[in-house]
C-alpha cells in the first residue's frame, strides 16, 4: 500500500503553512477585499471602480529569477516575497495605476510550512508596501522535479487607471527633465551573472565586505524598493508624463521603451556613484561597463519624466518622502533611445 505523503507530498503540511501564513496576510487586507469562505478564489469589490469615468484594468506578472537561490543558500526567507511584489506591482505603476490586488504562487520540493509562512509573509509586507492586498495564492509541493529545500515564486498583479490620466510615452515632450529614483541595491535582475561572478571569483556570501559594510550575502538579500506608492503620489502632486521601471536591460534599455520615437533620453553618467555593491561584482568579476549597463539598475530603480518647471516641486515630494532622487538627463530631439552624454 501506498500514499501521497509517500509519493512525497506532505497535506498536513500545507494546511499548516496555511495557517501559519494567515495573519501575515491580513496586514494587506485592503477594503475593498472581500471573505470567501471556501478559500478557491479571490474576491475584489469591483463597485470601488464606480467613481472612475473609464477605468483601465491593467496587469503584470513576475518571478524574481535566481535570486531565489541566493535565499535558500542563506536560509533566509522573508524577504524573498518583497523581490517579488516590487518586480510586479512597479511594472503596473509605469503607466499610472495603482495596483489593487495581486496573487502569488509559489512551487517547492517539500512544503516547510514555517519556511512557505516566512516566504508569504514576504509577499504581504510588499503588498502592503504597495497598498495593494494579498487575496489569494498557491503551494505547490513538486517532489521529485526539485529538492527539498528548493522553491520558486511568481505572482500577479491587477491594477487600474482612468484612461485620460494613463502615463506613457505621448506625453513626453522635449526639454522635459529625466530625474532618477534611487534603487535599494541589486533588486531582482541579473543574478545568474551575480552568481557566476561569485563562483568564478570564489567569493563567500558570509564574508564581510569594508565597501559594503556587511557581508556580501545581506547586500545581495536587500530587498527590492517598492515605488507604488511613491509614484502614484508624484503623479497626483505634479504633471508626470512617464515613468520606466529600470530591471534587465539597464536604464538604456528600459527608458527607451517610455520614449517617443522622435526623442531621446540624454543621461548624464556623472549624476550619480552607483552603490557600492555594483563596484563590487564589476570588480571581482571583470564585467565591462557595457554588460553592467545591460544588466543592472547601477542605483537608479525607476525614472520619471517630467516638465522642466516641475522638477524642484518633484524633487521635494520625493525627498519629503524619504526616496533619493537628482536630475539624471533631458530629453532631446532623437531616436528613441536613451542613451549616455
Amino acid at each position: 500500500m501506498t500514499s501521497y505523503a509517500a509519493a512525497g507530498v506532505d497535506i498536513d503540511a500545507g494546511e499548516r503553512a496555511v495557517e501559519l501564513m494567515k495573519s501575515k496576510v491580513a496586514r494587506s487586507r485592503r477594503p475593498e477585499v472581500v471573505d470567501d469562505a471556501s478559500g478557491f478564489a479571490g474576491l475584489f469589490d469591483a463597485s470601488a471602480l464606480l467613481g472612475y469615468r473609464r477605468p483601465l484594468l491593467t496587469t503584470s506578472t513576475d518571478g524574481v529569477g535566481t535570486k531565489v537561490m541566493l535565499a535558500q543558500a542563506l536560509d533566509k526567507h522573508d524577504t524573498i516575497g518583497i523581490d517579488l511584489v516590487g518586480m510586479v506591482v512597479d511594472d503596473l505603476v509605469v503607466c499610472g495605476a495603482e495596483p489593487l490586488f495581486m496573487t502569488d504562487y509559489i512551487a517547492c520540493g517539500k512544503v516547510v510550512p514555517e519556511r512557505i509562512a516566512e516566504i508569504v509573509g514576504g509577499v504581504a509586507e510588499g503588498c502592503r508596501l504597495a497598498g495593494c492586498a494579498l487575496i489569494g495564492g498557491e503551494t505547490a509541493e513538486h517532489p521529485g522535479a526539485m529538492g527539498a529545500g528548493e522553491y520558486d515564486l511568481a505572482g500577479a498583479a491587477t491594477g487600474v487607471v482612468e484612461a485620460d490620466r494613463m502615463l506613457g510615452r505621448d506625453r513626453v515632450r522635449e526639454g522635459d527633465v529625466v530625474l532618477a529614483l534611487a534603487s535599494s541595491g541589486v533588486h531582482s535582475n541579473g543574478y545568474s551573472l551575480v552568481r557566476h561572478i561569485i563562483k568564478l571569483a570564489g567569493l563567500s556570501l558570509e564574508a564581510e565586505l569594508a565597501e559594503l559594510g556587511r557581508t556580501l550575502g545581506e547586500e545581495l538579500l536587500e530587498p527590492t524598493r517598492i515605488y507604488s506608492l511613491d509614484c502614484l503620489e508624484l503623479a497626483r502632486s505634479i504633471d508626470v508624463h512617464a515613468y520606466a521601471h529600470i530591471t534587465g536591460g539597464g536604464l538604456e534599455g528600459n527608458l527607451s521603451r517610455s520614449l517617443p520615437p522622435a526623442l531621446d533620453a540624454l543621461l548624464d553618467r556623472s549624476s550619480w556613484t552607483p552603490p557600492a555593491v555594483f563596484e563590487v561584482l564589476a570588480g571581482h568579476g571583470k564585467v565591462a561597463q557595457a554588460d553592467m549597463d545591460r544588466t543592472f539598475n547601477l542605483g537608479v530603480g525607476m525614472a520619471a519624466i517630467v516638465p522642466a518647471d516641475a522638477v524642484d516641486p518633484a524633487l521635494a515630494l520625493l525627498k519629503e518622502r524619504g526616496l533619493p532622487a537628482w536630475v539624471l538627463g533631458e530629453i532631446v530631439p532623437g531616436t528613441g533611445r536613451a542613451r549616455y552624454r
